[in-house]
């Protein structure tokens, strides 16, 4: 290749190719904070949402776990009784969901099996079907830890940041 054409070519060829990756991700790339508002829905109780890079399966806060069996399947009925942040009350709602599947978790306290269930959740304007490992989570400061599996189709995490978006998905969006 001739001087004068390498001269124009490579500079060229090298700012669309560091262009790219940033076109690439233009409409996807939101940043949303450590913390952030959420709500569960069909109970419409809007709490504390942990976003934890460090977690895979995200984990919602529930009590009075109970399996059962629906029609010769396995279902879990539980009760999710957390302070709504926008009505400062607590609201306590019963679910029922099939089982999706059983979830170990090893820890330094030793392992336990936790259900894993689906359950619809808003987070930043998006309505999310996701699943969620069961757990009396009343003594943590989050009721809802979204992971990684979760994480992926919400945007990035910013560690320095928290309550980035309002949670607001609205009734058309169902």
């Amino acid at each position: 290749m001739p001087a004068t054409l390498k001269t124009l070519f490579i500079p060229t060829a090298l700012a669309l190719a560091a262009a790219l990756p940033l076109s690439a991700n233009a409409d996807t790339s939101r940043n949303l904070g450590w913390i952030e508002q959420g709500v569960i829905e069909p109970a419409d109780m809007t709490v504390k949402f942990k976003l934890d890079t460090g977690a895979l399966t995200s984990s919602m806060h529930a009590e009075d776990i109970e399996r059962f069996e629906r029609d010769g399947q396995p279902w879990v009925r539980f009760k999710v009784a957390l302070e709504d942040l926008k009505s400062e009350s607590i609201i306590s709602e019963t679910f029922e969901r099939p089982l999706e599947r059983d979830l170990r978790v090893r820890g330094a306290g030793g392992s336990e099996e936790r259900p894993v269930v689906r359950m619809d959740v808003c987070i930043a304007g998006e309505r999310l079907n996701e699943e969620f490992s069961l757990r009396d989570r009343s003594n943590m400061h989050y009721p809802v830890l979204l992971g990684r599996r979760t994480l992926d189709n919400l945007g990035n995490v910013d560690s320095n940041l928290t309550y980035t978006a309002e949670p607001d998905c609205g009734t058309d969006n169902a």
